[in-house]
């Protein structure tokens, strides 16, 4: 497929999917949404890419959510079963993604970011549900999101001001998860990205699954149930269940097979 908004990078087990609409400070309208949900579609069923990291082009913007000038002239908004990007309503991926906001992340923007599983920001990075300001609501998940990560009373108040929210204190509220200079939002979440890689990709399969699982039941119910989880019971089933141990009695590093 000819990527038009977006770029993607392989290095190693590690795919980097930019998105490349820089002239509007990335922001995304329908066809952008779709190309994305190949993108991330195609990630999610290649089985020799573990991790990914989502990223804006250039050095201002991350995504500026949802184009609005596109929509006020005419384009009509919407998106495909994964969501936002591709990715806010894409529940069924259990391989790392992580979001590395190398400036503007408002709305959508801000929204793809709290649907990765880590949030590594530039010092430049600011972070809002601007939505209420254009009589807009934050619906592709950012309104649900932000409260089960940081608590009630913060989210809401940040969404209810539709406040800016700059890196830093993105880190102490507890959204974000490392903040780095300027210009290396990438090179941050490559480093985190390569930790993970360290691991079995079965194991950081399962342990993503149970976690996103669990958290919509008890406690109780989450450890009962948490062997039945398909890639609980992929991670038990694979080659990597038995060389992790073994690599260990051995005192040599595991050679992960991913399967």
């Amino acid at each position: 497929m000819e990527l038009k908004f977006s770029k993607v990078e392989r290095k190693g087990p590690i795919t980097i999917v930019t998105l490349s609409r820089p002239e509007v400070y990335n922001a995304l309208h329908t066809d952008a949404h779709f190309e994305l949900q190949k993108v991330f579609d195609d990630f999610s069923a290649d089985a020799e890419q573990w991790v990914a990291i989502v990223t804006g082009a250039g050095d201002k913007a991350f995504c500026a959510g949802n184009d609005l000038k596109w929509q006020a002239a005419g384009g009509k908004r919407g998106w495909d079963k994964g969501g936002f990007a591709g990715l806010t309503a894409r529940f069924d991926c259990d391989k790392p993604i992580i979001a590395a906001v190398n400036g503007v992340a408002m709305g959508g923007g801000f929204e793809i970011a709290l649907a990765c599983d880590l949030i590594i920001a530039s010092e430049n990075a600011t972070f809002a549900l601007p939505e209420p300001r254009v009589g807009l609501a934050a619906l592709a998940g950012g309104l649900h999101r932000l409260p089960r990560q940081i608590g009630l009373k913060r989210a809401m108040g940040m969404i209810l001001t539709a406040r800016h929210v700059s890196a830093k204190e993105g880190h102490e509220l507890g959204f974000v998860n490392e903040v780095v200079p300027q210009g290396e939002a990438l090179k941050g979440a490559l480093r985190w990205a390569e930790m993970i890689t360290k691991n079995s990709p079965m194991s950081i399969r399962a342990s993503k699954q149970a976690i996103q699982k669990g958290l919509g039941v008890s406690l109780e119910q989450a450890i009962a149930e948490q062997r039945e989880y398909p890639a609980v019971q992929a991670m038990v089933a694979s080659q990597d269940y038995i060389e992790g141990p073994k690599a260990f009695s051995e005192k040599r590093p595991p050679k992960w097979a991913g399967k």
